[in-house]
């Protein structure tokens, strides 16, 4: 597999100069000693395409992705593709639940989250297909396909903390304990509890845990959504008729989609045809202080982003499910120190 990497010019210094004046800079002065700047910045380092799949003549149109033990997983139409993370050699594909003598086809994945030794499948198709992660031996599946019985659709997946959290069409999140997932549960599991996402319809929605919440990309509210999980599990009960609603704080972009790593929340937005890749502070955001770090449209006034509707990130990559451009993006993320004299 040949990758295409992208090389950066000489301008870089200078539009760093030029950048601080008109983005997020942090700064930090210390009497007569200089004042500096830490500007962080994308940089384009590789892109995954159709081309890189098998004999290259299929097609990519990726939704969710994840990452786990330095695999890439990419929902990818009725397929879930498996990358090296690293390298970003196709692995395989995976086309088929199977358990047995028992097989059934994925269709129509919306979503992948991947949790101690398991991989989570979500499908448009009112499914939640569970998978050995080392193996990829069936475990179980969690709806017969029937929008009316389990789920209504299935649009989103996260996994954490021993709770699967499934976004399903409209305002509803179904919450369920990962012990419910056995490899003799039954397909109509009843869910502990019920989170309310205040608008929604049938998008492919977002979502991540991060210091004992949910927090949920709420494009159709124009506002992250968040949820304490102590009181997830205290209200259990009482959700299943009234559904839990998140704390919000409404913004002027479309949130699409966030992750969570050591030191970001990294997200996308969108405002009518710009597509922004955002990066915050993680504890700035925890705290609903929406000041970015990294807001960038596109690379260095290039490849404007598409609709980026998942996002991650190993060590100083990130990597993103362009669905508009039919690839996955593998942005660097760089870091520069200015000093401005007294």
């Amino acid at each position: 597999m040949e990758l295409t990497y992208k090389t950066i010019m000489n301008k870089i210094p200078f539009l760093l100069l030029l950048l601080c004046f008109f983005t997020n800079c942090s700064k930090d002065s210390n009497g007569d000693d200089p004042t500096t700047y830490n500007y962080f910045y994308p940089t384009d380092e590789a892109s995954i395409t159709a081309a890189q799949i098998g004999d290259g003549t299929g097609t990519l149109d990726p939704k969710g992705i994840a990452i786990a033990n330095e695999k890439l997983y990419v929902a990818n139409g009725n397929v879930l593709e498996v990358f090296n993370a690293v390298t970003l050699a196709h692995i395989k594909t995976i086309t088929e639940y199977k358990k047995g003598t028992t097989t059934t086809p994925l269709t129509e994945i919306t979503s992948v989250a991947v949790d101690k030794g398991r991989i989570y499948i979500g499908s448009r198709e009112s499914r939640l297909f569970v998978i050995d992660e080392n193996t990829n031996a069936g475990i179980s599946i969690v709806g017969n396909g029937q929008w009316w019985q389990t789920f209504v659709h299935v649009f989103g997946v996260v996994v954490k903390d021993g709770l699967v959290f499934v976004k399903e069409k409209e305002t509803s999140i179904k919450v369920f304990e990962t012990s419910q997932i056995t490899e003799t549960s039954d397909w109509n599991l009843k869910p502990i509890a019920k989170l309310n996402t205040l608008n929604g319809f049938d998008q492919v929605y977002s979502l991540d845990v991060e210091g004992g919440n949910l927090v949920v990309a709420g494009r159709d509210a124009k506002s992250y959504l968040y949820y304490n999980i102590a009181g997830i599990r205290a209200n259990a009960a009482g959700s299943l008729t009234e559904p839990i609603k998140p704390v919000t704080s409404t913004i002027v972009t479309k949130p699409i989609a966030v992750s969570f790593t050591n030191d970001w929340a990294v997200t996308s937005e969108n405002n009518g045809s710009t597509n922004y890749l955002r990066l915050y502070p993680k504890a700035d955001f925890m705290a609903r202080n929406y000041t970015a770090s990294v807001n960038a449209t596109d690379v260095l006034g290039q490849n404007p982003f598409g609709s980026i509707v998942g996002v991650a990130q190993l060590n100083d990559r990130i990597f993103l499910s362009d669905n508009t451009n039919k690839k996955i993006r593998v942005i660097k993320l760089n870091k520069s120190v200015i000093e401005e004299q007294n």
